[in-house]
């Protein structure tokens, strides 16, 4: 089928129950030699005459009646699959495809979760775990949440955190055998547990005034889930990092040592992500407003 056949093919419909080419050019807001120029058109390609015309009347032909039998229903049947998709804009339903790091699933997601799920209980969410940045088109994936530094700045952002702060953590059994670091040089000295992102080993970037430093971190292991990182890091295998947030209960319960807090700054943190704010799902528009931060 030709780009235009659908169209044509539709406005062979309205022709022929309209009878006139006249009342059809006004129904369908073209004119009328532009619609019997597309009519001569549609004729040629199929190689049959479609509607027979006098200077008074139009009517269909047996072929034409016959094609019109048939494009009646499937017509209908477009039109139905148009309308049903228009409604995606302002129906709270359908499925949210969304790509985050799992702790971004625990910090903005997991917390608000249950609410969203009793407020719109016909919109599914379909979430995958992933630590790297994606295309989101090219993924197929509705929207993401990513650090800012991360995103591309093509995509529209929200913020869903406030600031987040890297931890840099070792357990008490660990450091019961091995110096407290005072500055990130000292770090050399220690095992540490990579964090692999995006097929890379992360590198632990410090701070301090107009002081920054860049370490590479050394040790036995590195893993591309912070989970196993701190798991990691509790059993004594090294020093480890992670996000500060997510790590506050272990360190006020001791179970973990923070170190070089002071070389450590704040910076912006997860922010949900999308292609574009035209034409809006009513759905996504729903997520979007139970995880933005509050002011």
């Amino acid at each position: 089928m030709a780009r235009n056949d659908l169209a044509e093919l539709a406005a062979f419909v309205t022709i022929a129950e309209e009878r006139s080419f006249t009342r059809a050019a006004v129904k369908l807001g073209v004119s009328q030699s532009s619609l019997s120029h597309s009519m001569r058109g549609l004729e040629g390609r199929l190689g049959v005459q479609l509607l027979a015309r006098t200077t008074r009347s139009v009517s269909a032909t047996a072929a034409g009646t016959a094609l019109l039998q048939e494009l009646g229903p499937a017509l209908e049947r477009i039109g139905e699959a148009v309308a049903e998709t228009m409604k995606q804009r302002k129906r709270l339903a359908g499925r949210i495809r969304l790509i985050i790091p799992r702790t971004a699933t625990e910090m903005v997601l997991l917390p608000k979760l249950a609410r969203f799920a009793r407020n719109y209980p016909e919109i599914v969410l379909e979430v995958t775990s992933s630590n790297d940045p994606v295309d989101l088109i090219a993924g197929e994936y509705d929207a993401g949440i990513q650090l800012g530094e991360f995103i591309q700045r093509d995509m529209i952002a929200v913020p869903v955190t406030g600031e987040m702060r890297l931890a840099v953590v070792g357990s008490p059994a660990y450091f019961e055998s091995n110096p407290i670091p005072r500055q990130p040089q000292n770090l050399k000295d220690h095992a540490c547990i990579g964090f692999r992102f995006s097929n890379e080993l992360y590198r632990w970037e410090f701070e301090k005034g107009r002081r920054t430093l860049t370490v590479s971190p050394q040790g036995p292991v590195s893993f591309d889930d912070p989970d196993l990182v701190i798991r990691a890091v509790l059993d004594g295998v090294g020093i480890g990092t992670a996000m500060e947030e997510t790590l506050k209960k272990m360190i006020a319960q001791k179970r973990l040592v923070q170190v070089l807090r002071d070389w450590c700054p704040p910076f912006p943190g997860y922010f949900l992500y999308y292609p574009s704010r035209r034409n809006q799902p009513a759905a996504l528009a729903a997520l979007i407003q139970t995880l933005r931060l509050s002011e």
